[in-house]
């Protein structure tokens, strides 16, 4: 069984994911290569001319202050872009854990979909449609090009890139982007796979919560309003977890455990 698993779901899903880590850490890495190459370049320039204005004879403490300050600011950035190279390594790899039985589920509907409490939650492919092209609109009108993934399962539905002004095929900035649309409004809900890509991304992970899609909302004349939660997996998120019952094993009725402390009185059959 073991062997079976391995060979028709677990490689293909191993490869499946290896080859979207490589996308994502490829594309932070451009983006943290960029960005701190850049910082770091700026305070280069800076402790330059601080130099210059030692050697020209300065030996005012201000100055020395500075160029202090300045190298150590470089120091922080390099260290900042290992420490960020090597997380980036490691998320790159990718292997299949041990294999352990846990439990076997059937799963079916929710069977109180259609209460007022559970209803606003179950997906709305309609609002879902309003809310993705909202936020495509919100990034593009910031100059952004915006990517769809909403059909891989990656654990986000946009992935939106700031241009270099020099190079348009560069990304000077990266955004992964989860969309929730609402018909109003109401609590959000995030899958497992979502709130642990958000966790894994940090501050390159984007909730966009886009309120009031509902057609009524607009003939209302209220408009979609967005909010945006960069790093969302640091907020407080309560886990949903429902049991329906408790169940004793039959062989635990057979053989009860042997007492060994004060006895009590047992309740059966309704009395004492």
């Amino acid at each position: 069984m073991e062997a079976f698993l391995i060979e028709r779901a677990l490689n293909p899903m191993l490869a499946e994911v290896t080859a979207q880590r490589a996308r994502e850490t490829q594309t932070i890495t451009r983006h943290l290569e960029i960005s701190l190459n850049e910082l770091i370049n700026r305070q280069q320039v800076r402790l330059g001319d601080l130099s210059e204005m030692q050697e020209r004879g300065d030996t005012s403490q201000p100055l020395a202050a500075n160029i202090k300050q300045t190298e150590d600011r470089i120091d922080e950035l390099n260290a900042r872009l290992e420490h960020r190279r090597a997380e980036l390594g490691r998320e790159r790899e990718c292997m299949i854990g041990d294999i352990q039985h846990v439990a076997r589920a059937w799963v079916l509907p929710h069977p109180e979909r259609k209460t007022p409490q559970i209803a606003a939650m179950v997906a709305d492919p309609e609002i879902e449609r309003i809310a993705v092209q909202f936020a495509i609109k919100h990034e593009e009108a910031q100059g952004r090009v915006v990517e769809s993934v909403e059909s891989d399962n990656r654990g986000f539905d946009l992935i939106s890139r700031k241009p270099h002004a020099e190079d348009p095929k560069t990304a000077i900035d990266v955004r992964f982007i989860e969309v929730k649309g609402r018909a109003d409004t109401g609590d959000i809900a995030l899958t497992s796979n979502e709130y642990n890509t958000a966790k894994r991304l940090k501050k390159d992970y984007f909730l966009y919560i886009v309120l009031h899609c509902a057609p009524a909302c607009r003939q209302a004349g209220q408009e979609p309003s967005l909010n945006v939660l960069q790093d969302p997996a640091i907020l407080d998120w309560q886990p949903i977890v429902k049991v329906e019952h408790y169940r004793l094993n039959q062989d635990s009725i057979k053989h009860p455990v042997e007492l060994k402390e004060d006895p009590v009185i047992y309740r059966t059959g309704g009395s004492v």
